[in-house]
């Protein structure tokens, strides 16, 4: 507090709170490279162009679960231990609670700055089961929690509202998230302070369920066609070349699947357009950075593979990321390399806190710049395959083979993983290069030259001395901790 002496007058001039103010929104599977961005118009208008699109921005692992614990604690799934989206593979289990929840983005903004908190939608896949806490679990750090038990769905689910479950049948997903945050925003002390506002709608994952007023949009609409569509996998690994090897002539499920995924996504256009508004109507909005990404991609055709995540190429990796906020010019395109392991450093460092036990680093000064960086980054993408049996529909013919799972006959027994889907890949980005390495289980290699062969069609043949060269890059990578990362 300054005080000032005016003609024997005291006046007290209290400082203004210059902490920024964050709505971080994480759709659930929603993909970049089909395009579906471009149906959200307020998304668009409201955010991307009025701060800086990432066209670089890819995670570190293409599932659900892990990449959301990536995400909150700023660790690489070999750090964090979150593998899958099972308790045994980490995700919400106790040792994940308590080693690494308790230092998530949301539990150090409010212990270090006093940030008030919010959380609504989907958190984590086990999160509300018996063995994870139960609905009575609320993570360290969050004032208001919202936790949605399970994984998405849009009608007959359970939020866990501060610790005690609660049934929403009718009540669609999407819009009851948006009823919270706006809920939370007309909080005096909320608008008064600094916030952290964490909101995770179920779409655009299956089961692919639009709200009513969304759901006859669209009708012609097609899924993206593009040349890695039904493109037979030559020289790509097992899983992805396991027969089927090209799609039927009547692919009319997937084309269903495409536009109930954009009808989903509509509701959270409708989300972002109503929560940045009442951050105008506030007067707060030029003091809050509004993010919006996705917790990975998803595929629909291509490489003959009907739909899911879970594999190494740009459709299941490489996600929307876009962010607006103060010092942040409009309008600005940035192909800087970034990957969710970023996230937790940066959104501490924009709230002036540069200390944190995760494995990525702060982007920061990169928000503030309008012109092209200099730059040559690796980034690191793995996954751990699951084999399972009880998955696997009997009509299909792989018998009981516990080494593969989720191969059922409505998508033509092409099965979505396998236990040799196990891989790890360095993404290798600079200013006028783009490659990518990967090394499966047992060795098999798949390397790509995305500056010219953005689809990843041609698996390149690597000499020996070059395969070492990545190789050793990459076993570092996946060795790497905290700021040796």
């Amino acid at each position: 507090m300054i005080t000032l002496t005016l003609c024997c007058v005291i006046v007290f001039i209290v400082p203004i709170n210059t902490l920024p103010n964050f709505v971080f929104l994480v759709t659930d599977d929603q993909d970049l490279t089909l395009r579906s961005v471009g149906y959200m118009q307020k998304t668009i208008e409201q955010v991307a162009d009025q701060g800086m699109n990432f066209t670089n921005f890819y995670v570190n692992i293409p599932i659900c679960c892990p990449s959301r614990s990536t995400i909150l604690s700023g660790l690489y799934p070999h750090n964090s231990g979150v593998v899958n989206n099972s308790i045994s593979g980490g995700c919400s289990s106790p040792t994940w609670q308590e080693n690494h929840e308790v230092s998530s983005i949301a539990a150090t903004l409010k212990s270090a700055k006093g940030y008030k908190t919010f959380y609504a939608g989907k958190y984590l896949n086990q999160y509300g089961e018996k063995d994870a806490g139960g609905v009575e679990h609320v993570p360290k750090g969050y004032d208001w929690w919202l936790g949605l038990k399970g994984n998405s769905r849009y009608y007959n689910y359970t939020l866990s509202v501060n610790g005690t479950g609660h049934f929403f049948q009718s009540d669609y997903l999407t819009d009851q998230i948006t009823y919270y945050a706006l809920n939370f925003l007309n909080e005096k002390s909320v608008a008064e302070g600094s916030f952290f506002m964490m909101l995770a709608p179920p779409a655009c994952h299956a089961p692919f369920t639009p709200a009513p007023r969304h759901e006859e949009l669209y009708p012609d609409l097609l899924t993206v066609r593009d040349p890695a569509f039904n493109a037979t996998p030559v020289d790509k690994h097992w899983l992805v070349q396991m027969p089927p090897t090209s799609l039927p002539e009547d692919v009319t499920n997937l084309d269903e699947i495409y536009r109930n995924r954009i009808r989903t996504l509509l509701s959270v256009d409708d989300m972002v357009g109503a929560v940045v508004e009442k951050l105008e109507e506030l007067k707060i909005l030029n003091n809050t950075y509004v993010i919006v990404m996705s917790d990975n991609g998803f595929h629909i055709g291509q490489f003959t593979q009907p739909w899911d995540k879970r594999e190494p190429y740009e459709s299941d990796t490489h996600v929307p990321f876009m962010i607006r906020g103060p010092n942040i010019a409009p309008n600005v395109s940035s192909d800087f390399p970034v990957t969710t392991v970023d996230i937790l450093p940066t959104i501490l460092d924009l709230a002036g806190i540069t200390e944190h036990n995760g494995d990525g680093h702060s982007f920061k000064e990169e928000l503030f710049k309008t012109g092209r960086s200099s730059y040559d980054r690796n980034l690191l993408v793995e996954y751990w395959g699951e084999g399972d049996a009880s998955t696997n529909d009997p009509a299909c013919p792989w018998g009981t083979d516990d080494t593969i799972s989720e191969c059922v006959s409505g998508s033509w027994c092409k099965c979505q993983d396998s236990r040799n889907n196990t891989y790890s890949c360095l993404l290798a980005i600079s200013n006028d290069d783009k490659f990518k390495f990967c090394e499966f289980e047992g060795g098999f290699t798949e390397a790509y030259n995305l500056t010219v062969d953005p689809y990843e069609l041609n698996n390149l043949k690597l000499d020996q001395n070059q395969t070492d060269k990545y190789l050793t890059i990459l076993n570092e990578m996946k060795q790497c901790k905290g700021q040796t990362c």
